[in-house]
């Protein structure tokens, strides 16, 4: 499996500047989420680093990724482009550069939407990519202190947002994102995830 050294070393090869900052920023991000709520920080790590390695190559190349590594890419070239990239990385961590672990695959693969039950490493990755340190927007700073503080009520408040935001620009919503907010409140503060997820229906 690549190394951590090594991942760091492909971003950087891969990347643009921006996008190579931004990775490292997620990165710092998500170790210090990890080693608060109990996660691997060497998973942690690795699964940031290579979260976004497949984020510039061009939606034709993404789509056959995750085609031809369907069952990696569980699904993903049926859903929306935007979360395309996180499921061709995945595709990429596995066949390309040896990972085999699960749940760095699963963080990778749902860094953009979430997913139902997620594990602490998705949710530290997810936290981590919308929190990460060059992000601009008021909120960022807001949602990196809460994380550090609750993993599980800020990640309801990040799925809230991110969905909130979509539906304001007019935006689609991916289906998981809509089941993943639904069943962590649901989990958190009652209700069934149906009821939940009524907040947000699909126009």
């Amino acid at each position: 499996m690549i190394s951590k050294k090594e991942a760091a070393r492909l971003a950087k090869r891969t990347l643009s500047t921006r996008r190579y900052e931004h990775t490292r920023n997620v990165e710092k991000l998500a170790v210090r989420l990890a080693k608060q709520n109990g996660v691997d920080e060497e998973k942690a790590a690795l699964a940031a680093l290579l979260h976004d390695i497949a984020k510039e190559l061009p939606k034709d190349r993404m789509l056959q990724i995750i085609t031809e590594n369907d069952i990696i890419a569980q699904g993903a070239a049926r859903r929306l482009p935007p979360v395309w990239h996180g499921a061709a990385a995945a595709v990429l961590a596995k066949t390309e550069y040896g990972v085999d672990d699960e749940e760095i695959l699963s963080a990778i693969r749902c860094h953009t939407t979430g997913k139902p039950h997620m594990s602490k490493l998705d949710k530290v990755l997810y936290l981590a990519d919308m929190a990460s340190y060059e992000r601009t927007y008021p909120e960022a700073s807001t949602l990196r202190e809460h994380a550090l503080q609750n993993l599980d009520k800020t990640m309801v408040e990040a799925l809230g947002m991110s969905i909130s935001w979509l539906k304001e620009t007019g935006k689609p919503v991916d289906e998981l994102s809509l089941q993943a907010y639904a069943q962590l409140r649901a989990e958190l503060y009652g209700g069934t995830a149906s009821e939940v997820q009524e907040r947000f229906p699909q126009d």
